[in-house]
Parts: C-alpha cells; structure tokens; sequence
C-alpha cells in the first residue's frame, strides 16, 4: 500500500505540470490594424497638404504629365502678378538670384513655372526670360489636364 500511495503523488504532481497551458504561438493582429488605420487617417489628412500652396487656376490642355524623380523647383505667378519662389513670395529682381543660390547646392532638374490661367502674360514672359537668361534651360510650364467636356 506504502508504494502505490507514493507512486500516486510523484505522477500526479508531473500531471498537474504538463496540464498547464503551453505558451500560445499566434499574433495578435489588432494592434497592428489600429496602428495602420492611425497611419492611413494621418497620410490622408497630410497628401493634400504636400502640394505647393500657392493657389492658382491653371489653363488646361491636353498635354501628357511629365515624370519627375526628385521634387522639383517651382516658380508661381498668381492673377494680379504677385510671384512665389516654391511657397515664398519673391520680388522679381531677386528670383534670378535665389534660383542661383539653389543651384550652387548642385540642383539640376527641372524648374516648372506655374501660372493662374488668368494672370498678365507679360509678366510670366518677365519670369520665364529672366530664368533662361540666368542660363537655366530645363523650364516647363505646369497646367492641368483637360477633361473631355471642357
């Protein structure tokens, strides 16, 4: 009786330690989802804020978009003549300068000049002369595209 009752307690001890769980193996996926729908709101919200924030009407053509690796230097020339250098406003004088500026920090891709559909088209002449006579020839002129309707 003495060795069964002995037996009985030393397996009944290994039993109550391979009955615990083992430790589980799978991902909790929900906190990665609530941290990517955190990430997608905020991109969301941010996208539109990226695009250059001087508001202008562009004319409209049919003209393909270009494909760009880097960002590139933009020159804004609004309705009543007032012109940005990126988001800056530049007084005319100056754009030649700046643009030099940026150039010596070893920028060489294109220079796209905005301008409102409606603005004075000697001045946007003024500001596209100016930049070729300052020896830079990589200009375009940014418009939108035209849809089938317009």
């Amino acid at each position: 009786m003495g060795m069964s009752t002995g037996a009985s307690s030393g397996g009944g001890s290994r039993r109550g330690r391979r009955a615990r769980k083992a430790p589980m193996a799978e991902i909790n996926m929900t906190p990665m989802v609530d941290v990517m729908l955190v990430l997608l709101i905020i991109f969301m919200v941010a996208a539109p804020l990226m695009t250059v924030g001087v508001p202008l009407e562009l004319p409209k053509t049919n003209a393909k978009a270009l494909s760009a690796d880097k960002q590139p230097i933009t020159i804004s020339v609004q309705k009543g003549g007032e012109i940005f250098l990126q988001e800056t406003p530049v007084a005319p004088d100056a754009i030649v300068e700046q643009l030099k500026a940026i150039a010596e920090a070893g920028y060489e891709e294109r220079i796209f000049l905005r301008a409102d559909g409606s603005a004075d088209y000697g001045t946007v002449m003024k500001v596209m002369s100016r930049i070729s006579a300052a020896g830079f020839k990589n200009i375009g002129l940014v418009t939108t595209q035209e849809t089938a309707g317009s």
